[in-house]
């Protein structure tokens, strides 16, 4: 009789959209005496339900934490949000993030969106290198100091696959994740990454692609059978995971995310 053996689940984040008034008065009075505020809320609410569901590798945060970052920023004017001199980061609102995560699991990661897709303009530097290098350069102080808090890494959310940011920051702890990835934007995270995380449409293109670079780990997004048994006839068990980024109504994603995450043996 064929067993079932799940495969390691990766989350790349949540989007959780227009929260409930009440529901967050009921929160933020059950957090009466710490500190408490909507983007807190939003943090834990995007956590908890993969905590709940077994989720592998959780990661709190998303696209949403842009807001955070860009508040965190000095030398940006704040109506356009255009730097107008040297940006530097503020951390000790990370820090103290990274230890309320942390408390809830211990390295678990944090979700934000990458430099380039936090919707800045410049104004100061007057080179689109030395721009790129300014954002890399504050976005490694904040993980960081986020990562001596507690936290384990980050996922950085691209909506445009930028390579030289990728160049800059990729790594052990830092994974760029494109939620819509085209083949043209395969190569930079294949080129840079050992890992790639790639939806059931796109993964027979990735494949084909894979030949010409390392990847040692696939991570199938929302995965099914057929995606499932697809890359099982490339790759071994242990280079597969089932990959989650929620966009929706995440009350019962992560569950199905876990559930569609077998394959019999």
């Amino acid at each position: 009789m064929a067993k079932v053996i799940p495969l390691e689940t990766r989350s790349f984040g949540t989007e959780p959209g227009a929260p409930n008034p009440a529901a967050v008065a009921a929160w933020i009075r059950e957090h009466r005496g710490t500190f408490a505020d909507l983007y807190r809320y939003l943090l834990d609410t995007s956590l908890s339900p993969q905590l709940a569901s077994g989720i592998t590798f959780p990661s709190a945060g998303g696209l949403f934490c842009g807001e955070r970052i860009r508040e965190s920023l000095t030398g940006l004017n704040s109506d356009s949000m255009t730097a107008v001199s040297e940006i530097h980061a503020e951390t000790s609102t990370w820090a103290d993030e990274a230890a309320f995560l942390s408390a809830q699991k211990k390295d678990v990661w944090c979700a934000f969106p990458a430099p380039m897709s936090l919707g800045l303009s410049d104004r100061h530097y007057g080179d689109n290198d030395e721009w790129r290098d300014a954002l890399s350069t504050v976005y490694r102080i904040i993980m960081r100091t986020m990562r001596d808090s507690g936290i384990g890494g980050h996922i950085l959310i691209c909506n445009t696959v930028d390579e030289q940011e990728i160049s800059c920051l990729a790594g052990k702890k830092v994974f760029f994740f494109a939620p819509n990835p085209s083949s043209d934007d395969l190569e930079p995270l294949m080129e840079h990454q050992r890992q790639i995380a790639i939806g059931k449409k796109m993964l027979g293109t990735a494949m084909e692609l894979a030949s010409g670079y390392e990847i040692n780990r696939w991570i199938i997004m929302e995965p099914d059978k057929m995606a499932i048994s697809q890359a099982l006839s490339h790759f071994d068990p242990d280079q597969l995971l089932a990959g989650g980024y929620c966009r929706d109504d995440c009350d019962n994603y992560w569950t199905k995310i876990v559930e569609s995450a077998v394959y019999l043996k």
